[in-house]
């Protein structure tokens, strides 16, 4: 696995982070200037591929492709391959990504201004793309497997893993690089912004991602990428590769009502799907990282659902976008890495913020300080706009 956000730019980093319930969220000046109302965002650095990649390679990236470059040579190197030597992989690639905005509105700003298209340049057309990840994934790392991009809002990287587990499941692929990516520019949230579903708390910015808390007030933008190799269980026994955990269960469902509107009955049912997948009863699960983005309506729907299903067990909860804020598209795929994380060495991180729960999320097991804890299966939750649920169950891999 591989991630780059806000939280650390490797695995080793962010896992520190995550120890120390430390928060990756700050102020972006640049939104203020645009015109946002909240400036609130999680901080992720711009890579420096100048010296790896060359100048075509470069030219064809957009923002959220350069941040999956550096999770992807990271989950290829983590999975034992050399990412400086792709050619002839036979692994696939399958990546959550829901936008392209910036290079689609420069490409709209030279027509606007320059009247010529020749202006645009070939790398305009591949940095705009929904699949700009996925295809420049797969041209940069030599893979040549499935090839494909989910586009599902903020459960889109999910659906990617969930995706890559049914495919190597039914004997497909033996090998796919998942994941997802997520732009941070000033264009990429205007509209969320203009929702209103933005915290407006730019006095406490570590405080202002609230999952949870009755006092929340809205959500965090974040972004970046993560990447998960999955491999069939034979095939990574050959190649004696590491193994973080095993993919065991994916549900999903669909709320089938209004586009913006979460629902508690459809995260219920994803989640059903994923222990019946998973052959797994709701004791089974040790942790649940919860999708709670920090908003009142949604967080609310969710604390509904998990308390019916796991509120007599006590499941231990936590929101790790309290410290990344929502990172939209790769959310699925970077709350898989940090609850993978989180079992490899043992802990739970903290549901940062959280003063006074939400009267519908008062009867969870919230995890509001770091705590250690053994972690054998864990529960992890994506939602979004148009009713898209999905939920994975990870756990420990123990060879048959």
């Amino acid at each position: 696995m591989g991630i780059y956000s806000c939280l650390g730019t490797s695995l080793a980093e962010v896992a520190a982070a995550l120890y120390a319930g430390k928060s990756g969220i700050g102020i972006d000046p640049a939104r203020g200037a645009y015109g946002y109302r909240s400036q609130l965002t999680g901080i992720v650095a711009r890579p420096t591929l100048k010296g790896w990649l060359d100048r075509r390679q470069r030219m064809s990236l957009s923002e959220e492709g350069e941040y999956a470059c550096m999770a992807a040579r990271e989950t290829l190197s983590t999975a034992g391959l050399d990412p400086d030597s792709p050619a002839g992989c036979e692994a696939g690639v399958i990546f959550g990504n829901d936008s392209s905005t910036q290079a689609v509105v420069e490409c709209h700003e030279i027509m606007r201004d320059k009247k010529d298209s020749l202006l645009i340049g070939s790398g305009g057309v591949f940095r705009s793309m929904t699949s700009t990840v996925s295809m420049n994934l797969a041209a940069i790392f030599g893979l040549r497997g499935v090839n494909m991009t989910v586009s599902a809002a903020c459960a889109s990287s999910a659906h990617a893993v969930g995706l890559g587990y049914v495919f190597i499941r039914d004997g497909m692929q033996e090998m796919i690089l998942c994941g997802g990516a997520q732009e941070t520019n000033v264009y990429s949230m205007a509209g969320f912004d203009g929702l209103g579903a933005f915290s407006m708390r730019m006095d406490d910015p570590a405080g202002a991602s609230r999952p949870f808390d009755a006092a929340r007030d809205g959500l965090v933008p974040g972004g970046g990428a993560a990447g998960l190799l999955l491999e069939e269980a034979e095939s990574a026994a050959r190649r004696g590769a590491t193994v973080y955990g095993e993919v065991l269960g994916y549900g999903f469902s669909s709320n089938g009502g209004a586009v913006s509107q979460p629902g508690e009955e459809g995260a219920r049912r994803a989640m059903e799907c994923a222990l019946a997948d998973a052959g797994l009863h709701v004791r089974d699960i040790d942790y649940i990282n919860a999708h709670a983005t920090s908003t009142p309506q949604g967080d609310r729907c969710e604390a509904l659902a998990l308390d019916r299903l796991f509120g007599t067990q006590k499941t231990p909860v936590s929101s790790t976008k309290s410290m990344t804020g929502h990172e939209c598209w790769m959310a699925g795929a970077s709350e898989a890495v940090y609850s993978l994380l989180m079992m490899k060495n043992g802990f739970i991180a903290p549901n940062l913020n959280l003063e006074t729960p939400d009267e519908a999320a008062r009867n969870l097991c919230l995890i509001t300080q770091t705590a250690e804890r053994r972690i054998d299966r864990f529960l992890s939750n994506s939602f979004g706009f148009g009713g898209t649920n999905c939920t994975l169950i990870i756990g420990k891999y123990h060879q048959q």
